[in-house]
């Protein structure tokens, strides 16, 4: 069994619940990371850059650590749609997603910051949203006020009311953490989840 510390480069307390399922020990740690997409960048790319610049940007903290990063990009019609950080925002996220189906993609990293290994998956989750009313949106924002998570919605709330239907390999994924290929990264560095 691998002795390194396993550090989630997060501050998110869904990814922590996520990751604390595994029952397995470790730290969290934030990285300061500048979530803007890159121009040109697609959606799976921004993703999958960010969960590894976020493994990365503690690694001068842990130098023998095993340090997960997870970054999550929602698209709309070939938009991307970030966190909505206000209300405004997320009445206008969630009226454009109305009827309609978003891509979630949840990029997970592990760095080995002893062996410089990284190792990078994306689970991709489709989502229908709900043909809701004004009234539907502005009721769920009050109740749970999601305003920093991609979408606008949680779908470990009351977020689930606004979905019609879910396609994807891990429910963890949307939710923040996709754990199934988190944990195959893990036994890779030798960390046995059983």
């Amino acid at each position: 069994m691998n002795s390194q510390p396993i550090i989630l480069a997060s501050t998110s307390i869904y990814r922590n619940q996520l990751l604390s399922t595994l029952q397995i020990p470790f730290q969290t740690a934030s990285p300061d990371v500048d979530e803007t997409p890159l121009l040109g960048e697609s959606a799976h790319q921004t993703s999958q850059r960010l969960s590894q610049l976020k493994a990365q940007a503690v690694a001068h903290q842990f130098p023998d650590a095993l340090i997960i990063g997870s970054d999550q990009v929602a698209l709309l019609e070939g938009a991307q749609l970030g966190k909505p950080m206000t209300h405004d925002n997320a009445v206008r996220q969630l009226r454009s997603m109305r009827g309609k189906t978003v891509d979630f993609y949840t990029a997970v990293s592990l760095f080995n910051s002893r062996t410089q290994n990284m190792q990078t998956a994306l689970a991709e989750t489709k989502v229908k949203f709900r043909d809701l009313s004004d009234d539907e949106i502005e009721r769920y924002l009050h109740k749970e006020q999601p305003y920093h998570c991609a979408g606008s919605a949680k779908s470990e709330g009351l977020g689930i009311a606004l979905i019609q239907s879910i396609q994807g390999d891990d429910p963890n994924a949307l939710i923040g953490l996709p754990l199934i290929v988190l944990i195959d990264m893990l036994k890779k560095q030798g960390v046995n989840i059983l």
